[in-house]
């Protein structure tokens, strides 16, 4: 996490840019306001989460900056009041910043820094024929989610029988981002009286407006969907168009240069906005290079996140975009998003549905009317946008090479064998992954773990910090002889619950980021300083954070991947079935201490090595 400055009321800038029109159903008042927590307690968690990743003197020194900064009647106490009198007058004290702070503010291309992807099993097809009938049931699927949503009719969720805050799900459609100097902005359309009834269809680069609507408002069906597919694929041949897409995976200060270049031209500005108040994205690409079975899932998963380079198909993106479903000639498919608008749970819910749709025979036949033709999205490119494009192939092709992707299914086990011994099957993973780290770098490493924060209203996302001590006396107890197996159980055990106690902590609300994030931001707010405990080396060092982490459950075999937070670091997403648990791994060519496989290889290890610890064959 690098410290980003945020100005006074620069939320408000951009949040004003998004309508307040409600939509029907998604405000429940059984979802509680997000509590602030208590400053003690914050500050005590955060000394104790230091405690694996300092030495004893640093410590000292950071503990007492802490406790001055914790005093009664001190600086922290003021910050303190001004958040809880913030948490009173506003529906969510901390999702807005959060949201400015960890996406729009970043300055760093959206591929791979932060748009996740989720890869899902291939489709059993091969050829273009096939790829167009399931990406018109695809489409049919996603509109009648979209209507469920609008009609009040998709089911609240939940978690252990409480209600989650679901005012995410309608601006999942024709939402956007848009790029700005100093930071982006969210432009969503879809609560506008006249509501965007298109999609984008992309293929070889270029750009389609799809009306996904009959002129009665009805939806269309899936054979009208499919002849208007059949007529972009035969307007879309390979020719010399410019893959404009690839702009949008500049650097933000880059792109938002040239985006307002781009917009000078009448022609261009009506494309762009065509493909930003579209209900979403669908990018029909080209087959995805087959090496071997091994290496086609991690190519498959980067093939969605990135879309493969500037000779493959990264030119039928358009990353700002809040939705882009992928669906190639080869049979590979999934969901690229943009994840200041959107999360994990809900786009999880958004492929369940899609999937269930999708064994459904089509329910309707198609109208005898006439179709208007697709739109077909043109750009005048000067010479000033040409070469914006070649810098953005020349960078966008030099991230995709420095990235390490390997994704990989384990098979000896799944999230029963931790329940049958009584642990949470998350934190059981959150160990393991520890314990891979430090037997590849022989360290511990600052990491952070992605918790949803929904059971509040408006409630977005929370970090879990680890390690945590009984982590790090379990990772050195490991593998030392002289430790009983009973003695290495024990710790396990205590390290895992630990961590489950953290995680419960979060979901009530309780994390550290989120508080000491206000806290920073609520000086700056006040016109104050940063606070010394923000500059502080030892914060620095603790939120580099080598190893982010996520769980994303799904009820299929799909895979979420992102890129790593730091140079240094790995990005591990998980998704944990009955017997089986999905993994993707990313690392950066560029640092020569991580390589994705080697930690992929200690992992696979280290996970049969603690099934052995909890049940011992000999």
């Amino acid at each position: 996490m690098i410290l980003r400055k945020i100005h006074a009321g620069s939320c408000r800038a951009w949040l004003s840019r998004v309508s307040s029109r409600q939509e029907p159903c998604f405000f429940s008042s059984s979802v509680p306001s997000q509590p602030v927590p208590p400053l003690a307690q914050t500050l005590q968690a955060y000394l104790r989460a230091l405690e694996p990743l300092l030495p004893p003197e640093e410590i000292n020194h950071t503990r007492r900056m802490v406790q001055e900064f914790g005093m009664p009647g001190g600086l922290g106490a003021k910050l303190q009041m001004g958040l809880e009198r913030r948490a009173r007058s506003t529906k969510n004290w901390i999702a807005p910043w959060w949201v400015q702070w960890a996406y729009l503010e970043s300055r760093q291309p959206l591929p791979v820094h932060s748009n996740p992807a989720i890869s899902l099993p291939r489709r059993d097809y091969n050829g273009w024929r096939s790829q167009l009938l399931f990406a018109s049931k695809l489409i049919a699927a996603v509109l009648d989610f979209k209507a469920k949503i609008n009609t009040g009719q998709l089911p609240v969720d939940d978690l252990r029988g409480k209600p989650l805050c679901m005012e995410l799900y309608p601006l999942l459609f024709s939402s956007c981002r848009i790029p700005g100097p100093k930071h982006d902005y969210i432009a969503h359309y879809g609560r506008s009286r006249r509501s965007p009834t298109h999609i984008t269809v992309v293929r070889n680069y270029q750009f389609f407006q799809l009306e996904v609507y009959n002129s009665d408002g009805s939806r269309m069906t899936e054979s009208q969907i499919h002849s208007q597919l059949l007529r972009i694929r035969s307007q879309s041949w390979k020719t010399d168009k410019e893959p404009m897409g690839i702009l949008t995976s500049e650097h933000r200060h880059t792109w938002g240069q040239a985006y307002n270049r781009l917009l000078k031209d009448k022609l261009n500005k009506e494309s762009v906005r065509l493909i930003e108040t579209g209900l979403f994205s669908l990018c029909l690409d080209s087959p995805v290079m087959r090496i071997s079975d091994e290496k086609y899932a991690s190519r498959k998963a980067a093939q969605i996140l990135h879309g493969g380079g500037t000779f493959s198909n990264s030119g039928n993106r358009w990353f700002d975009k809040t939705l882009q479903f992928v669906v190639g000639e080869d049979g590979s498919w999934g969901l690229l998003y943009e994840q200041a608008t959107a999360e994990g749970p809900p786009i999880a819910t958004l492929l369940d549905h899609i999937l269930e749709y999708c064994e459904k025979p089509d329910p309707k036949r198609a109208p005898l009317v006439p179709l208007p033709m697709p739109k077909k999205l043109y750009f005048h490119i000067d010479r000033e946008i040409k070469r914006d494009i070649e810098h953005a192939k020349q960078n966008l092709d030099i991230l995709i090479n420095d990235l390490d992707v390997n994704v990989f299914n384990f098979k000896r086990f799944g999230k029963e064998l931790p329940k049958q011994h009584k642990l949470s099957p998350h934190s059981f993973i959150q160990i393991a992954l520890q314990l891979a780290y430090y037997r590849v770098h022989n360290e511990a490493c600052a990491s952070c773990d992605i918790v949803s924060q929904r059971m509040f209203r408006g409630g977005r996302t929370e970090y879990i910090r680890s390690p945590t001590n009984q982590t790090l006396k379990f990772i050195l107890a490991f593998n030392d002889p002289s430790v009983s197996r009973e003695a290495k159980l024990q710790l396990f055990r205590e390290a895992v619950d630990t961590y489950a106690a953290l995680t419960q902590q979060a979901l009530q609300g309780h994390g550290i980021d989120s508080h000491l994030l206000g806290l920073k931001l609520q000086a700056i707010e006040e016109g104050l300083s940063v606070p010394k405990i923000f500059m502080d080396t030892a914060y620095g060092l603790a939120t580099h954070w080598k190893l982010r982490t996520g769980q994303v459950p799904a009820n299929t075999d799909s895979v979420m991947c992102f890129g790593p937070l730091v140079p240094d670091g790995y990005a591990v997403c998980y998704n944990p079935q009955a017997d089986h648990v999905h993994f993707s791994i990313t690392a950066f060519n560029c640092c020569e201490e991580t390589h994705a496989e080697t930690l992929a290889v200690t992992l696979k290890d280290t996970l049969c090595q603690l099934q052995e610890l909890l049940q011992p064959t000999v």
